[in-house]
């Protein structure tokens, strides 16, 4: 059988502010005679709201009431409301991310649409929602190639690797079309970081001073550059390192690119590069020239996207979802549960129980507040557990660790990526007894820092919804 679940994706971006609503089936792939085998069979985006410029207040806050009344409009234009949704994401991506409020803006925006319609952030996350949303994971399969997309917004260039459907590497540079703005034909805003950096190769550009195109050609092209060096498609300068955001992490340089796709409001640029090269108050057409003219990037064949500045949107609205396997145990009085952090057992530890034991002990105080014990999910692989005897010794082990959790009113939840959670959830629960509500999931591949969101049954109960959440920057 099938049943169909509605999804959100709204993107708060440096430039521009959109939303999406999608429809995901799924359906029990196996026959009548076997364990139910749950997939997620077709995604397809129902609704594409506007494009909005991202509303501001000055250059240090996000404009929170502005930003719901576009939400809330959009809303009512599409006909859906917050309880018709099962899943998604809001995101606060580019430069918009660092404004001071992004916090509480996400949270607003949280609340506001629908029980798990989630904050998500960071840097390594952005860049692999927009690769999904360009298609470039499918695309990189199909032409068995390595294909790295690179979107590039109004603050940030985010590059996604696959080969053969697999990610291989992520990475996010401060290189966008809004980090120099114009207005009046004048400079009114330039990144600080970049600034300096161009300062450091004998450019000298002031906020105030008019627009020379020519000197913003050659400022475009030589972020451009810091591209292909971050691309491997040109030998990395001195300076390389410093375009990184919060000093993240680079594309290792033994990975080769075969192919590229573009995304981001200046892919369209990219492309079709006619009009006033200041049209939309900044340098993002001519970072798009910069793009179309650089030799590194004709080494390479180029793909179209699937979609361009809409890439990331329908990224978080069609791709942050999985299901769990069919092999589980649950409490349904505790479900859903939200924004649940993870603490992923070592492999080391892992491997015995005792040693389990010992490290969630030592390690769950991290997620606690002011030394109150608070909700925390256990995540291990489980390939070590197979007999009775052992998986017994592991809800005993589990039991130990977890007791502050438990013993507070907290839900146990424990997730595994091997399919015993069935038989260790139904020993977690009599060990517990029916007061005590137990989450134990199979299928579920997590990272340690992860945050989780659990939703309610589907498929008659035989599986729930997972969403998976990387709130972390770089750093």
């Amino acid at each position: 059988m099938k049943q169909e679940i509605y999804s959100a994706g709204i993107d708060i971006g440096t430039s521009t502010t959109q939303l999406i609503f999608s429809r995901i089936t799924i359906e029990n792939m196996a026959n009548a005679y076997s364990v139910p085998r749950i997939s997620i069979v077709d995604k397809e985006v129902i609704y594409r709201s506007n494009i909005y410029n991202t509303p501001l207040i000055g250059s240090t806050e996000i404009d929170a009431k502005k930003i719901r009344e576009i939400v809330l409009g959009e809303y009512q234009k599409s006909g859906f409301r917050p309880e018709d949704l099962s899943t998604g994401a809001v995101i606060i991506t580019g430069e918009t991310a660092r404004k001071k409020n992004a916090s509480e803006v996400l949270r607003v925006l949280s609340n506001m649409a629908g029980d798990f319609v989630v904050a998500t952030a960071g840097p390594d996350l952005e860049s692999v929602l927009a690769a999904k949303g360009a298609g470039t994971d499918t695309l990189s399969k199909e032409q068995n190639v390595t294909v790295a997309n690179v979107d590039i917004g109004g603050g940030t260039s985010n590059i996604a690797v696959y080969r053969n459907g697999t990610l291989v590497a992520t990475s996010c540079l401060d290189i966008g079309g809004r980090l120099i703005r114009i207005e009046h034909g004048k400079i009114s805003y330039i990144y600080d970081r970049l600034q300096k950096l161009l300062q450091q190769q004998g450019i000298q550009i002031q906020v105030g001073e008019v627009a020379d195109e020519q000197k913003l050609r050659k400022i475009c092209g030589y972020m451009v550059s810091q591209l292909a060096e971050a691309l491997n498609l040109k030998a990395r300068s001195p300076e390389h390192a410093a375009f990184y955001t919060n000093q993240g992490a680079a594309v290792p340089e033994q990975v080769m690119v075969q192919a590229l796709t573009f995304s981001g409001g200046v892919a369209d640029c990219i492309e079709t590069n006619a009009g006033d090269a200041y049209r939309y108050g900044d340098i993002g057409p001519l970072l798009g020239s910069a793009v179309a003219r650089h030799p590194a990037f004709q080494k390479v064949r180029i793909y179209r996207a699937k979609e361009t500045i809409r890439a990331t949107v329908v990224g978080a609205g069609t791709h942050t979802t999985t299901v769990s396997g069919s092999t589980i145990s649950y409490s349904t009085k505790c479900l859903p549960v939200k924004n649940i952090p993870v603490l992923k057992v070592s492999r080391e530890a892992e491997r015995d129980p005792k040693q389990l034991q010992e490290e969630i002990l030592a390690r769950l105080p991290i997620y606690y507040s002011e030394g109150k014990a608070e909700p925390a999910a256990i995540a291990l692989t489980a390939e070590d557990y197979h007999s009775f005897r052992e998986v017994q010794q592991l809800a005993e082990a589990l039991l130990t660790g977890t007791k502050d959790l438990y013993t507070n009113g907290f839900p146990l939840i424990v997730v595994i990526e091997c399919d015993i959670a069935k038989a260790l959830g139904n020993m977690l629960r009599a060990a517990l007894g029916k007061e005590r509500p137990v989450i134990c999931l199979d299928s579920v591949y997590v990272g340690d820092g992860d945050y989780i969101d659990i939703g309610e049954p589907l498929i008659e109960g035989s599986v729930v919804p997972v969403v998976t959440k990387t709130l972390i920057f770089n750093n």
